[in-house]
């Protein structure tokens, strides 16, 4: 499969070498460790979870799950389309920041932007406002692949893709039988399991109930 952007790609590339040390080992850091807070987020949102209602338990679990599941659609097309990485298929591209991936590590679609866009759209489902944040933090997973020379840009757009729409429709498909497991799991007395799925949301008193009223 050929594509045609190896021009822009030389142009971020060529970009990457020009700009500070420290932004350039800024983007090293974050092209590998900004996964990290995605997970952060993922678990921030289990934990508030704990103690909301059976639905929302569920989508908070199916968040990390449906991404999983991206990552693993990214990795059979890659092996399908067989892209050689830019940092060793462009000709006179800028040597790659960050340490080209050997042979047969594929390059389309970026994994890295899969799991990014995939957690940015499965958040969102788990809290609205959360997109606010994860959106930017995707779209800077994805170039920061370019930048540090080790994507393509149509790798990093066709893996935001992916994810977003494999996170989508998981989340989407599942969150109804996922909801009504959690609800049944929930009287489990195992503690485990009860520690796990939380306590689910506060009860209201009666008394209280009929003083509102």
């Amino acid at each position: 499969m050929t594509f045609e952007d190896t021009t822009l790609y030389r142009e971020i590339t060529d970009f990457a070498h020009t700009t500070p040390s420290w932004v350039q080992h800024g983007a090293r850091t974050w092209t590998e460790a900004g996964l990290l807070v995605f997970v952060a987020l993922f678990a921030a949102c289990w934990w508030r979870a704990r103690r909301d209602s059976p639905h929302a338990f569920a989508t908070a679990v199916l968040a990390p799950l449906a991404t999983a599941v991206a990552y693993g659609c990214s990795e059979v097309l890659k092996s399908v389309v067989t892209e050689e990485r830019p940092c060793r298929a462009v000709a006179d591209a800028a040597v790659s920041l960050a340490e080209c991936p050997p042979h047969g590590d594929w390059s389309f679609p970026s994994n890295h932007a899969t799991i990014a866009g995939a957690s940015a759209v499965a958040l969102a489902l788990v809290r609205r406002a959360l997109l606010w944040l994860t959106a930017p933090l995707a779209l800077l997973m994805a170039l920061s692949r370019v930048f540090v020379g080790v994507h393509y840009p149509h790798d990093v757009v066709a893996g935001l893709g992916l994810g977003a729409l494999v996170a989508l429709v998981a989340v989407r498909s599942a969150t109804e039988p996922m909801t009504r497991l959690a609800g049944a799991l929930r009287t489990s007395s195992a503690p485990a399991v009860r520690w796990v799925l939380g306590p689910g949301p506060a009860l209201v008193p009666r008394y209280e109930t009929a003083a509102r009223r």
